[in-house]
């Protein structure tokens, strides 16, 4: 039967890194059926997060979830015209807010898992959480620094996910890490063609 068990859990965790990348590649590419992979990626993951005592990131994964729903409209239905978001750039004082919510949320958060449950690595599983759910908000934004805020967020949770011995999940991110670089370069290449197209005589 614990055979059974494992065999089961190791095949939910493919199936969920399959729909992880491939939602990367959908989002790479502007794709709204990168939300679809999202919602049902994320709820195999708060199950598995779950049952490893990583609960911050088991309820990231339910915002994550949600926010699917949210980043699908905002592509779909989103922006002036309703007609879907285009590719957009935070400013410097944006970034400063964000990053200091996140280290705010991640300090409060770890002390709390730290004195309360017994979380694993809480300051580190603090921080991925709040960081992602800052990120997440930006994808759904199409702001293109997310992909930078996506590889240093990576690259802590492939500790994380190691130290858990989810081996599947810490070699999704490291390919997380290749492609978030390569959907920084593809987005700033889209970005520079919007803003040559509306500067362009025929535009106005």
């Amino acid at each position: 039967m614990l055979e059974i068990a494992i065999f089961e859990w190791v095949n939910l965790e493919t199936v969920a890194v399959i729909l992880a990348i491939a939602y990367l590649l959908f989002a790479i590419k502007e794709n709204s059926l990168c939300w679809y992979c999202a919602f049902f990626s994320t709820a195999i993951y708060v199950w598995i997060f779950g049952d490893v005592s990583l609960y911050m990131e088991s309820a990231l994964n339910i915002y994550y979830m949600a926010m699917a729903v949210y980043g699908w409209y905002q592509w779909q239905r989103g922006g002036q015209d309703k007609t879907g978001l285009q590719i957009s750039r935070w400013s410097l004082g944006n970034h400063f807010l964000a990053v200091g919510v996140i280290l705010i949320a991640t300090v409060t958060s770890g002390y709390l898992l730290a004195a309360n449950t017994d979380a694993r690595l809480p300051y580190l599983d603090s921080f991925t959480t709040w960081a992602s759910v800052i990120t997440t908000v930006m994808v759904a934004r199409k702001i293109i620094e997310n992909w930078l805020y996506w590889v240093v967020i990576n690259m802590v949770s492939i500790f994380l996910y190691l130290d858990r011995e989810l081996y599947q999940t810490a070699g999704l991110f490291v390919l997380y890490i290749v492609l978030a670089v390569a959907g920084y370069i593809i987005w700033i290449k889209k970005y520079r063609e919007q803003y040559t197209a509306a500067s362009s005589p025929d535009a106005i």
